[in-house]
């Protein structure tokens, strides 16, 4: 199978190993992977701010630059929902750019989805001695409803000892640009669920949004707690 990949602004500027990984993992197991040297942000930022019409801009040169694949894998389940849901929001009164949309969602899949649902593959080989518990993703959750997938794959990971945290569904506080409009609030949601991966014993918290992590793992640091804050991709890399 041939993929195209789609790696989101965040992973990009921020940490770009877990796209790397990605890639890693999709070869390892007989993926052919394509990049869209053309695509920039997908305008979630801009529509979750509610400034739509400068959203439109980016979700048509996003539709554009994956018009001619065949199946999309981003490792963010934000821009997915985003891709599946708000861009046929988006174009609801546009007929010609709402078919366009909806042809690239139907071909749009979450990383651990695509792995799970897709070409069912749950065991890549890795290996990491430890204890991790997972964090679910409100768009992950919520907006694509994927809960079983992430986990699924963690389990197959050989030494490692999944444990599940108390309300694992518990909102990080991030939020996109609620958690700069709204600080306080976001700092307590966060101090909250951080309370909940250090009451569970892992040595590590796993997820499949990077917005998340950097929300959590920016918490951890900045307290000095010795505790890591993992994309999926990056703990499915380990020993392959």
């Amino acid at each position: 199978m041939r993929i195209t990949l789609f790696i989101p602004c965040l992973i990009d500027q921020f940490h770009p190993q877990v796209g790397k990984n990605v890639v890693h993992i999709l070869k390892k197991v007989g993926v052919e992977v394509d990049f869209a040297n053309e695509h920039t942000c997908c305008g979630q930022p801009f529509f979750n701010a509610g400034y739509w019409k400068k959203a439109i801009p980016l979700a048509k040169r996003t539709i554009k630059a994956f018009k001619s694949a065949h199946v999309v894998v981003a490792p963010s389940g934000s821009c997915v929902h985003m891709i599946r849901k708000h861009y046929l929001e988006l174009f609801r009164d546009n007929p010609v750019w709402l078919d366009q949309a909806h042809e690239l969602s139907e071909k749009t899949y979450e990383f651990s989805e695509f792995l799970i649902k897709v070409i069912q593959v749950d065991d890549l080989g890795a290996s990491l001695k430890g204890k991790v518990t997972y964090h679910d993703s409100c768009q992950v959750l919520h907006g694509l409803g994927l809960s079983s997938e992430p986990r699924q794959l963690i389990r197959k990971v050989r030494n490692l000892e999944f444990v599940e945290m108390e309300r694992p569904d518990l909102c990080c506080g991030f939020g996109g640009f609620f958690s700069f409009k709204f600080p306080h609030i976001a700092e307590a949601m966060v101090e909250e669920k951080v309370k909940n991966i250090l009451a569970s014993g892992a040595e590590a918290v796993v997820g499949c949004e990077i917005s998340c992590l950097m929300n959590i793992g920016g918490y951890l640091k900045h307290r000095g707690i010795p505790v890591r804050a993992l994309h999926l991709a990056d703990l499915l890399a380990c020993g392959i």
